[in-house]
């Protein structure tokens, strides 16, 4: 059994009926919804993160990239685990751009919220930092319209957030303040609450700027830690 098969087996012998029945709900693959025409299996994501700890040194990049490229969901993400992994564990600048250059020319098969975020900023974002690279790709994505490429842009700074690296998150944040979908107005609302935690005045200074302007759930997710009579002026508007 190759290596691909011999994960595909263990990923199946963790299946949940009742998640399986449930995922598609959640990460709303019925028709019209965000994850449209997405498979799932049923495995939780603690089973998949095992199955990626046990091959990630014995899986080649040509045979993750393969399994991101499958129709199923749980396949998709434990393939990007096992990126994430081997991007720790590479030292190598030439090596983790060979699995920067993988990710990015794979990204439409990361098309949904939880596969964005177990990666963007554990990958791209890393490597963009760390390298002191430019960062004009996540403002490309950040205007490009596509909603995935969008949360990537933005997920991609909680990396730079970490570092206490402020700037472009803030800038990207401007981009997509007026988004219409609810998955931007959460990813956006809640890496401005990262901010927060970090310096709470950078946080504050751009929501007084900017927190009449933007959608409701982006305002919920970035006060959700302020003290309370504070995070009720800001959604009474009295600030």
């Amino acid at each position: 059994m190759d290596t691909i098969e011999a994960i595909k087996q263990e990923l199946k012998e963790q299946v949940i009926p009742a998640k399986a029945e449930y995922f598609p709900k959640f990460f709303q693959a019925f028709p019209g919804g965000y994850g449209e025409g997405d498979q799932f299996l049923g495995v939780t994501v603690p089973s998949q993160r095992r199955v990626a700890k046990k091959y990630w040194p014995k899986i080649s990049l040509k045979e993750v990239e393969k399994l991101l490229q499958e129709p199923i969901h749980e396949y998709r993400l434990t393939a990007l685990f096992i990126l994430v992994s081997k991007f720790e564990h590479l030292k190598n600048e030439a090596e983790r751009k060979e699995i920067v250059d993988l990710y990015l020319n794979n990204l439409k098969f990361v098309n949904n919220w939880d596969l964005v975020d177990s990666s963007a900023d554990k990958i791209l974002g890393r490597y963009l930092f760390d390298y002191d690279k430019e960062k004009n790709i996540l403002y490309d994505f950040a205007k490009s319209g596509d909603l995935w490429r969008q949360r990537v842009a933005i997920i991609a700074t909680f990396y730079f957030i970490k570092q206490n690296h402020f700037e472009d998150t803030l800038a990207i944040a401007k981009i997509l303040l007026h988004h219409k979908h609810d998955l931007i107005h959460k990813a956006v609302g809640w890496m401005l609450r990262e901010i927060g935690k970090r310096d709470f005045t950078v946080e504050y200074n751009f929501l007084v700027e900017h927190y009449k302007d933007m959608p409701r759930t982006m305002l919920r997710y970035a006060i959700e830690k302020f003290e309370n009579d504070l995070r009720k002026r800001f959604l009474q508007g009295l600030i």
